[in-house]
């Protein structure tokens, strides 16, 4: 029964980058997965990310990104693979009654934080956006932009493959296409059973995304949800016209919830946009997900976010996908060491916004394992604060 000083089960884009980091440093590492990644199961696919370093979704998630950007640049230059397009990142509310006031809007969180940090930016009017921007000519006169410089996107496939081929370059094991099927203590650590053997490591990281309940039932049964989410690409018109260049957006167009969008420039050579948007009213689970699209989705997505707001766009799929956040609930992340098992560590469940951070998370989950302590503060990702959420509590 072999032994290490740590395993990483599940290698997406939090597995991936602690496998990594933890090779790196020089530890005996062994990654485990499912399936083999890099793949379009969970939730680290889809050929693009966004990445901004103002991230509306709260200050704790600000000194996470800046190290995840340096990092990034690491990787490229180590690897030789392009992985993160700094073409800009525009934040708009197209709304008839924007509030600037409204310190709970996205945008105007985003606009504070970049003040708060220092982080170069533009406020840009209707007009600036449209002159810079011909795709958004169909914004209202009302709207108000963010735009970033240092914004712009990750090629999620290739950071996961990437990561990966440094790690097993460093003397990492990989064990693709295995299952774990128990994660549980012993007196030296913990035993991790998959549908092949049983390993044994000092230390171990949890980072499997949607199968996390399955995995670990029932402690975090009650925290987690699986919300399915779609892709699409949709073809260009003729001579469409884009900024140059073109920055990723993520657009609010009313004041619920679900008006809110996001989007790419076209890559060199596809002759088509992605576009997506979050949903968390429907929940699904690993097994019943459904990974399919129809086109009356697709025409959907087109008519609501499409029509009328992006010019240049034509309604034809060219290309579609599913991809599957898991939810807390208050869409924080979970790092923290599992409650009953001493020496694992879960990480999960990134609500759909943890891609851009997690090389950052990787590097501290490994200085984790290796010396008790990381140099980010991930306090605020703490179970403790789901203390009252569990059934029973008083």
């Amino acid at each position: 029964m072999q032994q290490y000083d740590v395993a990483v089960i599940g290698l997406g884009a939090i597995g991936a980058a602690s496998l990594y980091h933890l090779a790196k440093a020089g530890a005996k590492v062994i990654g485990i997965d499912r399936h083999h990644p890099p793949h379009d199961h969970g939730s680290s696919h889809g050929d693009t990310r966004i990445t901004r370093l103002s991230v509306g979704e709260g200050e704790q998630y600000l000194p996470i990104v800046r190290r995840a950007h340096e990092i990034w640049r690491e990787l490229e230059r180590i690897s030789g693979e392009s992985l993160f397009e700094q073409c800009g990142a525009l934040v708009f509310s197209s709304t008839p009654d924007h509030n600037a006031d409204n310190a709970s809007g996205f945008t105007n969180r985003t606009m504070r934080l970049a003040l708060d940090h220092g982080i170069e930016h533009e406020i840009l009017s209707a007009n600036q956006i449209r002159e810079r921007f011909p795709q958004f000519r169909s914004i209202l006169d009302e709207t108000v932009g963010y735009y970033e410089p240092s914004g712009g996107y990750l090629r999620p496939e290739r950071c996961v493959a990437a990561q990966l081929n440094l790690a097993e370059s460093q003397g990492a094991s990989l064990h693709v296409g295995e299952k774990v099927l128990s994660v549980e203590s012993f007196e030296q650590g913990v035993r991790i059973t998959t549908d092949k053997r049983t390993f044994l490591a000092h230390k171990a990281i949890v980072s499997v995304g949607m199968w996390t309940r399955e995995l670990l039932e029932p402690h975090f049964d009650y925290l987690l949800r699986i919300c399915r989410q779609k892709l699409f690409w949709f073809e260009l018109e003729v001579g469409a016209e884009f900024g140059e260049p073109s920055p990723v957006f993520i657009a609010r167009w009313g004041a619920s919830e679900h008006a809110m969008s996001y989007g790419f420039p076209p890559l060199p050579g596809e002759n088509s946009v992605k576009i997506a948007t979050e949903q968390y009213d429907v929940e699904s689970s690993s097994d019943t997900l459904n990974r399919s699209i129809s086109s009356s989705e697709g025409q959907h997505m087109y008519d609501a976010y499409v029509a009328g707001k992006l010019t240049g766009v034509t309604q034809r799929v060219v290309k579609s996908a599913v991809c599957a956040y898991t939810v807390t609930p208050d869409s924080n992340f979970i790092i923290d060491e599992h409650p009953e098992i001493p020496s694992v560590y879960v990480a999960s469940a990134c609500s759909g916004h943890g891609f851009k951070h997690s090389t950052a998370l990787g590097e501290a989950l490994a200085q984790l394992c290796t010396r008790g302590h990381s140099d980010l503060d991930l306090s605020a990702f703490s179970l403790k604060r789901f203390i009252n959420a569990k059934p029973g509590a008083a």
